[in-house]
């Protein structure tokens, strides 16, 4: 029986843990999270952190293991998320890599590219010119000096836009000389499952668990990093729209507004990402057992 890692993905707010848990559970899989804000230990429920009864059903790896200080990226989580793999491994025959994060999924599946050490000062001055200039002020910049990533990148996006221009910078290679398209081989076998359902039921599961996150304590919580915000840790749906209100940038309600908006824009993306790869087989949350009875048949 070869090793086998079973992928459960899909857009924030559609079930995934419910349904992990079951599939983990029957397979004797323990799980290790590929969600790129759960892994803080500071942020518990803007994050949707798994319930304690939850974590106690299967083990779970890579929930609040580290800090929001640290500097924390989808290459580190390569490294040691396949450490962890391969160790696991030596015990289970199957696990599960659970969670909505794309580049952290596809750091697993994939590999990710070696990328020199971002210069938090070249980070700084491109902030701030973001903030003085605008974002296209960094697209022509990017355009200029790696006009093949230009083409491909989000031109929305200035994070990404500002990491492949710090790297361009630094290095004065442009940032698409790093990148290979030539997935590394892994030694172990890959099952993809995404789950999904009907786009009017997703938002109002995704606007009643902002509801549900704000009654239990998410103003509270992003007060207490309020502090850090300046970290890219805490550049995220949730606690962005509450630092703009703490700066009475925004009224409060407004504030929630967003968290709903930016969660629904957000869980769309994350469906055209997951949409791309033909590997993946598409489930309703519903659909635990027939999840269950397709990896049997996948896993031979």
């Amino acid at each position: 029986m070869p090793k086998t890692l079973v992928v459960i993905t899909g857009p924030t707010g559609i079930g995934k843990t419910e349904v992990s848990i079951k599939v983990a559970q029957h397979f004797n899989a323990e799980i290790v999270s590929a969600d790129s804000r759960q892994i803080f230990k500071e942020l518990c429920i803007g994050t949707a952190v798994p319930s304690e009864e939850e974590l106690a059903a299967v083990p779970h790896h890579f929930i609040q293991s580290h800090s929001v200080e640290e500097n924390y990226n989808a290459s580190r989580y390569e490294t040691e998320a396949l450490e962890l793999i391969d160790k696991l491994f030596q015990q289970k025959d199957a696990l599960l890599l659970v969670g909505g994060s794309m580049l952290y999924i596809d750091a697993i599946c994939k590999g990710i590219d070696i990328m020199p050490d971002a210069d938090p000062e070249v980070r700084a001055a491109l902030k701030k010119q973001l903030e003085e200039e605008g974002l296209e002020s960094l697209r022509l910049q990017l355009k200029k000096l790696d006009p093949a990533y230009y083409k491909k990148v989000d031109l929305k996006n200035p994070n990404r836009i500002i990491h492949a221009l710090e790297i361009s910078i630094q290095t004065g290679k442009p940032y698409s000389s790093f990148r290979s398209d030539t997935p590394k081989e892994r030694p172990f076998q890959i099952l993809k499952i995404a789950l999904n359902c009907d786009r009017q039921v997703l938002h109002n599961r995704i606007n009643l668990r902002v509801d549900k996150m704000m009654e239990a304590g998410l103003e509270a919580e992003a007060r207490s990093v309020y502090h850090k915000k300046h970290l890219n840790s805490l550049n995220t749906v949730g606690y962005q729209e509450l630092f703009a209100y703490f700066n009475e940038e925004i009224p409060r309600e407004k504030a929630i507004e967003l968290i709903k908006r930016n969660s629904r824009r957000y869980a769309r993306k994350q469906i055209t990402w997951f949409r791309r790869d033909e590997a993946v087989k598409w489930f309703e949350p519903t659909e635990s057992e027939k999840i269950i009875d397709w990896l049997e048949s996948q896993i031979k």
